[in-house]
């Protein structure tokens, strides 16, 4: 996909993720949209998978560990064709299988369950680890939230990852400096983060704007040139990015917009389109 391709397919991922949790009256929109680019660029560019064939053995995996931010999952799963997007209207619906939280039993695509902060990137780094006593060609990547990254279990991961020279391992962290009771450096900082990553063997990559789908592809194109080393993205992001109330906002971290709201939201998204449309 070129740049333009990727910006339509964010912004239709955005509409997926807003009728989700209107849909849900619940879920996680804030920390959703802030990383969709993220989400877009993993699923229709970087990784090796097949919506066909979601159990195929070579693909590459990926592990959601800020596991609240499954709407942005979702909604990239589905217009990566893994089920219909009319289903993301399902969420958290009894008798759904789109759960609050990613469930690989249930869902196609979903490699990991998660939802339990702090515990995904440990599972990703097993599965890094797996790959290389099998010489296995598959990447790992994984996504954790900037607020995530105050639980201690997040560096023990680290800490083998970079010892075990897991160089197959892509951790991301969506840094969109607010978390549900504030702004990240209030509540409990975890800055700086690069520094902490580059202390535990990692190969640091800034990425000063994560919205940008081209510092993302320089940052996963130096991921994948890296060896030796396990490689840390740290992107910055805005959190709620694309709904105009939502931007920058610690409200929108785990409440679903009104019908009125929804609406709104909708129409900035549509509007967003068109100018896409137009280029």
């Amino acid at each position: 996909m070129n740049k333009l391709e990727l910006q339509k397919t964010a912004n239709e991922i955005r509409k997926g993720i807003i009728t989700a949790v209107h849909s849900a009256k619940a879920g996680h929109p804030g920390g959703s949209l802030s990383a969709t680019e993220a989400f877009t660029y993993l699923y229709f560019e970087e990784m090796n998978i097949d919506p066909a064939d979601p159990k195929k053995a070579d693909r590459d995996r990926f592990v959601l560990s800020k596991g609240h931010t499954a709407p942005g999952l979702y909604s990239t799963l589905a217009h990566r064709g893994y089920f219909p997007v009319e289903d993301l209207k399902t969420l958290r619906h009894l008798g759904s299988y789109l759960q609050g939280h990613p469930d690989m039993k249930h869902i196609p695509g979903v490699d990991m369950s998660s939802g339990s902060l702090g515990q995904g990137i440990s599972a990703a780094v097993g599965m890094a680890l797996s790959a290389k006593l099998s010489n296995e060609s598959y990447r790992v990547y994984t996504l954790l939230g900037d607020g995530e990254i105050e639980e201690g279990q997040v560096w023990e991961a680290s800490m083998f990852a970079g010892a075990r020279k897991l160089d197959n391992l892509v951790v991301i962290v969506d840094n969109n400096g607010l978390q549900i009771d504030g702004r990240i450096e209030d509540v409990c900082s975890p800055y700086p983060i690069d520094k902490k990553f580059e202390a535990f063997n990692f190969h640091v990559i800034n990425v000063a704007d994560g919205n940008d789908f081209d510092q993302l592809k320089a940052a996963f194109d130096e991921a994948r040139q890296t060896k030796g080393m396990p490689t840390a993205i740290i992107m910055h992001t805005l959190k709620g990015k694309g709904v105009s109330y939502m931007e920058g906002s610690v409200d929108w971290h785990g409440k679903a917009p009104n019908d009125e709201q929804y609406a709104v939201a909708m129409a900035e998204l549509e509007k967003a389109g068109e100018a896409l449309c137009q280029k």
